[in-house]
């Protein structure tokens, strides 16, 4: 039997999740499915879906999916940023930055741009499917909604996680009552989940978060960034993590959404490089070096509208490109150890990273 600090740990991850072994499949809007999740949860993990980037009964038909496919624990993220403020001057000028892009795949920029994502920091139809669908467990990315729509959730039996990235931030989520942070150091790929985007950021590793928030936080600690294999799963949990987070690590199984393009991007030498980038989304988020990044993104560019408006530019560049065969400008998003990904099926990446994570915690 576990002994000790390792000992609490599988216990709480078991308590809290309800998951044999600490190990969650981060949610990754538009690569996770329901069928990667479901693998996962059914193999003794916590699968986890993202439905921020679908409308209120998409996001419904997506969790009642997941529900089919496994009778285990799982997650629904939900982004919290507060909606962007059209700026009409700022998304004409950016857009004629773009242009020479489009033009060079025999494509125009689109007349207008708009918020294409759903916060729950305002959509009451977002807010409503979450209480009448009441999935197991729900986690916050990108800040937090307003405290009576927690209240609303904690209300409903759901267990509420949320982001941090700073020691700050999770200290506001112990404050708003959910019940366990998020620890997303600055290797994680995808979105960086600061609260405010255009804030100070200190990039903090998910270790050194780790180290900070165990000191000052009393809920439990989930450890996200750069997370790939059982010994890095060991590693945080030494650190007081209940449980870690890899996203990065799954997008190369059948059962994700990821393209052709992507798994062959995170396949190649390409992996090695990531970086932060705002030009693709309109807020900081880390993926794989491309020329959207380099180019777009080069010193001098105009101000980049705010977060989903941007992206709406982004998604239409990103299709042009696709179209004419150009990998190029893809939000291939990943953490900082994604060349280090394998392709294999969910269940058997988990059995895999629990057998690590078992022969890794026996030398600690």
């Amino acid at each position: 039997m576990d002994t000790g600090l390792e000992g609490r740990i599988m216990t709480d991850a078991h308590t809290l999740l309800g998951i044999r072994t600490p190990i969650i499949q981060a949610p990754m809007a538009g690569t996770a499915t329901p069928q990667l999740a479901a693998e996962v949860s059914n193999a003794g993990g916590l699968g986890s879906i993202s439905i921020a980037a679908a409308d209120a009964e998409a996001g419904r038909a997506m969790i009642r999916q997941l529900r089919a496919l496994t009778d285990r624990p799982f997650n629904i993220n939900v982004f919290c940023n507060r909606p962007s403020r059209p700026d009409a001057a700022v998304e004409s000028t950016w857009l004629a930055h773009l242009r020479p892009f489009f033009n060079e795949f025999g494509a125009q920029p689109p007349a207008t741009i708009h918020d294409i994502y759903k916060s729950l920091f305002d959509d009451e139809a977002q807010l409503q499917v979450l209480l009448e669908e009441r999935p197991p467990i729900v986690s916050l990315h990108l800040g937090l909604p307003p405290q009576a729509r927690i209240d609303a959730l904690k209300q409903a039996g759901i267990l509420l996680l949320a982001s941090a990235t700073s020691l700050a931030e999770a200290l506001q989520v112990q404050a708003a009552g959910i019940d366990v942070v998020v620890a997303q150091g600055a290797e994680a790929g995808g979105h960086r989940g600061i609260f405010d985007e255009h804030g100070a950021d200190e990039q903090l590793s998910v270790r050194d978060l780790l180290r900070q928030l165990r000191e000052h936080v009393q809920v439990p600690i989930i450890a996200a960034g750069g997370l790939m294999d059982g010994a890095d799963i060991a590693d945080v949990l030494a650190l007081g993590a209940v449980a870690a987070q890899l996203g990065t690590a799954f997008v190369l199984c059948p059962e994700s959404a990821a393209n052709p393009a992507y798994r062959q991007m995170l396949a190649s030498e390409r992996a090695r490089r990531t970086d932060f980038t705002r030009v693709i989304s309109g807020r900081p988020a880390r993926g794989i070096v491309n020329r959207f990044m380099v180019e777009v993104g080069a010193a001098g560019h105009p101000p980049v509208p705010g977060f989903g408006i941007a992206y709406h530019a982004g998604k239409e560049l990103i299709a042009a490109a696709g179209k004419a065969g150009s990998p190029e400008f893809a939000a291939h998003w990943a953490g900082t150890g994604a060349a280090r990904a394998r392709s294999l099926p969910a269940a058997e990446l988990l059995a895999v990273l629990t057998d690590e994570y078992h022969a890794a915690r026996s030398t600690l």
